[in-house]
């Protein structure tokens, strides 16, 4: 019968479920699953000069039996050679400090923000964002100019008369802790923030009420609310730092030792991409706990 629709209401839903759960499936599936897979695959292989390998994992053999070549070399190196061990524990700690030092200063900040009136909370938070405004190398040459010899640190405690000559404040592990706190500092402050903007205030004027301190509120009252913004912003800080490469090699030197600088040497001078391939697999699985730790807190509300 004219006029009457293609498909029913019941339909209509039914499909548009199926949308909202296919889509960031197949986003997944296309950006993360296959290249991860094909980088995999890769991390199996040998090498060949400067072309990505191409080795069928599967095949068959003369009397028709199924064959799996799988080259496994490449893990037993980088978890013999102690250059790449070293790599990952400078990442990891370079990422621990990061997390430390972003928390104890983006807690304050967030706790600030959350705590203003509406008026004020767009302004401060666009004020959190702006240097994402700026180009990330462009921020980190300027720290460079900022910590050189002749930088204006130097130069202002100089005609201060503080110190007599430059303090080496760059090319060292202080440059790399400072220059990677400030670029991953609103990682930090965004979800404590978000999380704080909707805790019940009126809990913490009731604590108040009944004569807790105000170290006693924030330990049994602000503390337990906010841990879920403490667990989300601790990973965004903690995954991406992991890997950092751009801020190590220019604010700590060219010998700074990273899995970032691992993953150029080996894919850009060594030209060996299965090793580079494996050192990049290496890392995703070490980021798989945190990243199982925040799915878990996710479906927990934040609660053990």
């Amino acid at each position: 019968m004219s006029g009457e629709p293609i498909f029913s209401n019941a339909q209509t839903r039914s499909f548009g479920r199926f949308l909202t759960v296919a889509i960031p499936y197949a986003w997944f599936i296309t950006f993360f699953l296959a290249p991860f897979l094909i980088v995999a695959k890769i991390s199996l292989s040998t090498a060949a000069t400067a072309i990505p390998p191409y080795e069928p994992l599967v095949g068959w053999a003369d009397d028709g039996a199924l064959v799996l070549t799988l080259h496994i070399a490449n893990y037993k190196l980088i978890f013999s050679d102690s250059v790449y061990l070293i790599a990952y524990a400078s990442s990891l700690r370079n990422a621990a400090v990061t997390v430390i030092f972003t928390l104890l200063l983006g807690y304050p900040l967030a706790y600030f923000i959350a705590s203003r009136s509406a008026k004020w909370r767009a302004p401060l938070l666009m004020l959190v964002m702006m240097p994402f405004w700026t180009s990330f190398l462009i921020r980190v040459y300027a720290w460079i100019g900022i910590l050189k010899p002749n930088g204006v640190i130097n130069s202002t405690l100089i005609w201060l008369g503080v110190i007599d000559k430059p303090l080496e404040i760059l090319n060292n592990q202080f440059s790399v802790y400072l220059g990677m706190v400030y670029a991953y500092l609103p990682f930090m402050v965004l979800p404590l923030y978000s999380h704080l903007e909707k805790m019940d205030w009126s809990l913490l004027e009731a604590a108040n009420d009944l004569g807790a301190r105000p170290a006693r509120v924030f330990r049994e009252v602000t503390l337990p609310l906010s841990m879920p913004g403490i667990v989300a912003g601790s990973l965004l800080v903690f995954i991406p730092a992991v890997g950092e490469y751009i801020i190590p090699t220019l604010l700590g030197g060219p010998d700074t030792l990273t899995i970032g600088a691992a993953l150029w040497n080996e894919f850009f001078s060594n030209h060996d991409w299965p090793v580079a391939s494996t050192v990049a697999v290496a890392l995703v699985v070490l980021l798989v706990g945190p990243l199982m730790i925040l799915q878990r807190q996710q479906g927990t509300g934040g609660h053990p």
